[in-house]
């Protein structure tokens, strides 16, 4: 008895070390990546009633081979949604991709989300989304909303949200003060929120970032350089709090946008790299140019101060971002590149490599596209 007690005991210990070891998020110590191709999904495509437009994040579940990509139509087109799709590729590229279902982030009463025109202080603006393998959830962000306008004001926090794969409510994640809305010229700004979301330490750990500069840290970026500095939050997904922050520093917008008209550079999306590393996406555009200058950099903040405490970055200057390297500019692809929102790893390839896939949010303008892009990871 006591033999087979023991044998018990070890066979438990080993399934419990399986289990908490078998999904592994992939890493890289990225030297390159290297265009592979390009796919366009024909503009505003109707699949299942809804309007396929505005994707603005994306993520591979590696044990299924599906990709759940959301889409940041604010319930305009359709109720706030994401969809499953499949990827084909190929050493030579994307050979397709094929939409297979669309599904509603629900409410916390199980209805879908409402519009500006029904209710606009529970109207969100979806931005991105991760699958967690090891509970089989999604996480996914919105930018709330900051409309100071001349009849009605318009105040909604950013949210993080955890939902299952068929939408339904589970949990969000409580908010620091730095990115609670405020009418003042305090907090985030407008449509400039939570734009990335990393795991990280085996999904043990999340990172979210913030597109813009907020209000108390610093001017947006600029054609010079102002010093923009955005946040980078990281959340113990067990606890559901907010442990760190970390400043990063935004380049340059990189075009000259025609006078009194827009330009912003900001961070689109991020993606855990490996410890301490993450892939930062900028993405800048002008007025007057049709093309975006989409950037990937590795940002490492094993030397980043932890700033969770510090209220404003202007005001308060003893910290030390994060470092960064440039991985890729698109530009140098030759090619048109539109706004690159969303990013993941992919599928391995024949060769043992990895790979990388982006996704393009078309803003539903029918200037724009809806891209996908393939790198292959040089290593």
């Amino acid at each position: 008895m006591r033999f087979f007690s023991v044998l018990v005991i070890v066979s438990v210990l080993l399934l419990n070390a399986s289990a908490q070891t078998k999904y592994v998020q992939p890493t890289a110590n990225i030297k390159q990546l290297k265009f592979l191709g390009e796919y366009v999904v024909p503009h505003n495509m109707e699949f299942k009633s809804t309007t396929i437009g505005g994707l603005s994040g994306l993520d591979y579940d590696a044990e299924h081979n599906i990709y759940y990509s959301v889409s940041d139509d604010r319930s305009e087109h359709n109720p706030a949604r994401f969809y499953v799709l499949k990827i084909n590729i190929s050493p030579k590229g994307i050979d397709t991709v094929m939409f297979q279902d669309v599904r509603n982030m629900l409410q916390p009463d199980g209805t879908v989300y409402p519009n500006k025109k029904q209710n606009p202080y529970k109207t969100p603006d979806p931005e991105a989304m991760r699958y967690n393998p090891t509970t089989k959830n999604l996480i996914w962000t919105s930018e709330g909303e900051r409309d100071l306008g001349i009849f009605k004001t318009v105040l909604e926090n950013p949210a993080i949200t955890t939902i299952t794969t068929t939408g339904k409510y589970i949990d969000t994640f409580p908010l620091p003060s730095q990115v609670i809305m405020h009418k003042e010229e305090t907090g985030p700004r407008q449509n400039s929120v939570f734009e990335g979301i990393a795991f990280a330490n085996n999904y043990k750990e999340a990172y979210i970032s913030v597109e813009e500069p907020l209000f108390q840290d610093g001017p947006k970026a600029d054609t010079q350089d102002v010093n923009p500095m955005i946040r980078i939050l990281k959340y113990d997904l067990a606890t559901k709090k907010n442990t760190a922050q970390y400043a990063y520093k935004l380049d340059p917008v990189a075009h000259a946008s025609l006078p009194f008209t827009f330009k912003i550079n900001g961070v689109s999306d991020i993606l855990s790299e490996s410890k301490d590393k993450l892939l930062v996406m900028e993405r800048s555009f002008s007025t007057g140019r049709m093309a975006c200058t989409v950037k990937i950099f590795e940002a490492d903040l094993s030397k980043a101060t932890n700033i969770k405490d510090n209220p404003s970055l202007i005001q308060h200057k003893a910290f030390v971002p994060a470092t960064k390297r440039l991985i890729l500019n698109m530009d140098n692809l030759g090619r048109y590149v539109d706004n690159v929102e969303g990013m993941t790893f992919g599928p391995i390839l024949p060769n043992g490599h990895k790979t990388l896939v982006t996704v393009v949010d078309n803003n539903f303008l029918m200037l724009e596209k809806t891209q996908f892009f393939l790198f292959e990871v040089i290593e």
